[in-house]
C-alpha cells in the first residue's frame, strides 16, 4: 500500500513551511495527497505550496498561523473542516530560545508547552479519532533528543519534547491494532534555516544531518513505530538510557554549551 492509500487523501502538515517542513510536503505532494500547510512565516509558505503545486496535481491549503494562539484549533478546522485527513504532522519548535529557565518570561516559558503538548493533544482528538474510526492513517511528530535528558538552558523545550516523544510512544501502543500508524523521530540537530539562522555551532558528538534525508526516512519508518532515531545518531540516542540520569543531563549540558551561540 502506498503513501496515498495509508495516509490520503489529505495530510495537516503544522510547520510545513521550510526546513524539514517543506521536504515532508514536496515528498506528500509527490504522492498525490492533498496538503494543509500551516506556519507562522507567510513568505516561505507561499513559496512551499507553489514548490509543491508545481511538482505534483496536488490541492494545497495554506494558514499562517502561531499555534500558541487560544484558537488555533479552531483556525485550523476552519480551513480543514470538510476533509479527510489521513496523516497528521507536527514539526514545531516552539520556544527553543537559549538562557535560564527561571529568567525567562512567562510568556516565553509557556510558549513551548502551547506549541507542543497542548497543540500535539488537540490535534490527536481532532484528527487522530476519525482515523481510527476509518482504520487507517497516520500521526507524525518531528522531535529532539534534547527531550531524551533534561536539557539545561532549552528547560522547556526540552521538557514539552519530552511530553511528545512519551505521547506518541504510548499512543502507538494503544492504536497498533487500529490501523493507524505512529512515529516519533526526536532529530539531533538538522541544516535547517532556522538553525542557521540561530547561529548554532557544530559538535562532533551531534550529526547535521540534511532536512530532505529526514523528511524521507520519517515517512518510510511511520508504519514501523513508536520511535525512530537516525542512524547517525543512534549511539549517542542509547547512551542517554545506559546513564545514570544525572550523568546524561551533564552530557546533555556540556554539548549544549559547545553548541549555544556566543553572546546567547
Amino acid at each position: 500500500m502506498g503513501l496515498k492509500e495509508r495516509y490520503g487523501p489529505w495530510a495537516l502538515l503544522l510547520g510545513g513551511s521550510e526546513g524539514i517542513g517543506e521536504h515532508l510536503a514536496r515528498k506528500l505532494g509527490a504522492a498525490g495527497i492533498n496538503l494543509i500547510l500551516v506556519a507562522r512565516k507567510s513568505e516561505p509558505l507561499a513559496q512551499t505550496a507553489k514548490k509543491v503545486r508545481e511538482e505534483g496535481s496536488v490541492e494545497v491549503r495554506t494558514l499562517q498561523l502561531d499555534i500558541a494562539r487560544p484558537d488555533m484549533m479552531e483556525r485550523i478546522c476552519e480551513i480543514s473542516d470538510g476533509l479527510e485527513v489521513g496523516l497528521c504532522v507536527h514539526n514545531v519548535g516552539g520556544g527553543a530560545s537559549f538562557g535560564p529557565y527561571v529568567s525567562s518570561t512567562l510568556e516565553a516559558a509557556m510558549t513551548p508547552v502551547l506549541t507542543n503538548c497542548v497543540a500535539l493533544t488537540r490535534l490527536v482528538h481532532r484528527f487522530v479519532k476519525p482515523m481510527v474510526e476509518r482504520g487507517r492513517g497516520g500521526l507524525l511528530i518531528i522531535g529532539s533528543l534534547a527531550g531524551n535528558a533534561g536539557s539545561c538552558f532549552i528547560a522547556g523545550y526540552s521538557a514539552a519534547k519530552a511530553f511528545n516523544q512519551t505521547l506518541a510512544e504510548a499512543l502507538w501502543a494503544e492504536l497498533q491494532p487500529t490501523g493507524v500508524h505512529v512515529l516519533a523521530i526526536p532529530i539531533g540537530a538538522a541544516d535547517t534555516p532556522s538553525r542557521r539562522r540561530s547561529g548554532t555551532k557544530d559538535d562532533d558528538a551531534m550529526h547535521v544531518a540534511r532536512p530532505e534525508d529526514i523528511a524521507q526516512q520519517a515517512l518510510e519508518q511511520l508504519p514501523n513505530g513508536p520511535v525512530y532515531v537516525l542512524p547517525q545518531n543512534d549511539d549517542y540516542f542509547r547512551s542517554l538510557y545506559r546513564l545514570p540520569r544525572r550523568e546524561a543531563v551533564e552530557v546533555q549540558r556540556d554539548m549544549l554549551l559547545r553548541m549555544i551561540p556566543r553572546g546567547s
